[in-house]
């Protein structure tokens, strides 16, 4: 089982970018996916998440209106789109797959708002 993230880097305040999640090992279909982010000596949130159909999503408050989750179940992929980011959206980004007890993580990729 492999979740790999990529799309992560420095970005200035208000910009955007688009991070990945390729999944590999399992019914990638059958998942819940979600993005989870940990900012340097914060909990690990989650940040949103998309049935596995992908006709439900939800998002955090902190980022309702900027980011969106979105996949393509034929590419074992999901995708965070982040628009007007903020330096507090600093943190690494995770993706995460869950079926039932079953759940899987990626390694994670940095984001960093700076000017």
């Amino acid at each position: 089982v492999q979740l790999v993230e990529s799309g992560g880097g420095l970005v200035q305040p208000g910009g955007s970018l688009r991070l990945s999640c390729v999944a590999s090992g399992f019914t990638f279909s059958s998942y819940f996916m979600s993005w989870y982010r940990q900012a340097p000596g914060k909990e690990r949130e989650s940040v949103a998440g998309i049935s596995s159909a992908g006709g439900s999503t939800n998002y955090a408050d902190s980022v309702k209106g900027r980011f969106t989750i979105s996949r393509d179940n034929a590419k074992n992929t999901v995708y965070l789109q982040m628009n007007s980011l903020k330096p507090e959206d600093t943190a690494v980004y995770y993706c995460k797959a869950r079926n039932g007890w079953r759940t899987y993580w990626g390694q994670g990729t940095q984001v960093t708002v700076s000017s």
